[in-house]
């Protein structure tokens, strides 16, 4: 019986759709969850997601490359969700259009305390030139990021790590965080959790306000911008 079971599993851990199924069937139970839980954000379903699969991949002694072979359709779904981001920020393009200066040195101002934040805890900690780059596009989304950090010598595998982690906590705590300050503005909400936790804040703002969403989907455009433009002329100062 246990022989019989050893093949099953040798068999479907062959099968590259185990991996999308899994990772589905994960993501659903766990979106469930969070529904179930009133939209609790400590039981975000990404965070959710993250810790059951890492769990399941260390259990069966899976290789994430293999693990990703099977899952990379849905990586390759993150260019146009991405991209679907624009519809709400086209709906409330006017009220974006209103307050365009207070949008733009609240992006900057976000960008640059994102960077000099990172950066300036681990510098104190004393972490070397490679560790400050690596961290420092933490709050830019994966793609830029890891292309920022391996143009200025750091590591881009371990950025995407952070960049995931930054998000998760983001979407997680932030709207504690912003509550506990006395902000109560759709639109400023939405732009601090764009900067700061890029895709995955700006998912949790669409859940509770497509305006406050909607801004938070600019946020996280420009950051993106502002940073592969800034922290290149920035690195001379680490």
């Amino acid at each position: 019986m246990n022989n019989s079971l050893y093949d099953i599993w040798v068999y479907l851990a062959e099968d590259p759709l185990l991996a999308l199924t899994s990772t589905l069937l994960v993501y659903v139970v766990s979106n469930r969850l969070y529904l179930m839980a009133g939209r609790h954000p400590l039981l975000n379903p990404v965070l959710l997601s993250v810790i059951v699969l890492s769990g399941f991949l260390l259990l069966t002694d899976t290789a994430y490359d293999k693990y990703f072979e099977g899952a990379k359709f849905i990586h390759f779904l993150l260019g146009p969700a991405t991209v679907a981001l624009a519809i709400p920020l086209y709906r409330h393009f006017q009220a974006v259009k209103s307050s365009a200066l207070a949008v733009m040195v609240s992006i900057i101002a976000g960008s640059l305390t994102a960077i000099a934040s990172a950066v300036g805890i681990a510098w104190l900690l004393g972490a070397d030139y490679q560790t400050l780059v690596t961290i420092a596009p933490k709050s830019v989304t994966t793609p830029v990021a890891m292309g920022i950090a391996e143009k200025l010598g750091g590591l881009p595998s371990l950025t995407a790590v952070l960049v995931i982690l930054t998000g998760i906590i983001g979407a997680a705590l932030g709207h504690y965080v912003l509550n506990a300050l006395g902000v109560t503005h759709p639109a400023a909400r939405g732009l601090a959790l764009g900067v700061a936790s890029h895709g995955i804040g700006t998912a949790r703002a669409l859940e509770i306000n497509e305006a406050k969403g909607a801004f938070a989907s600019l946020a996280m455009g420009l950051n993106a911008l502002l940073t592969a433009i800034l922290l290149p002329l920035l690195v001379g100062f680490f």
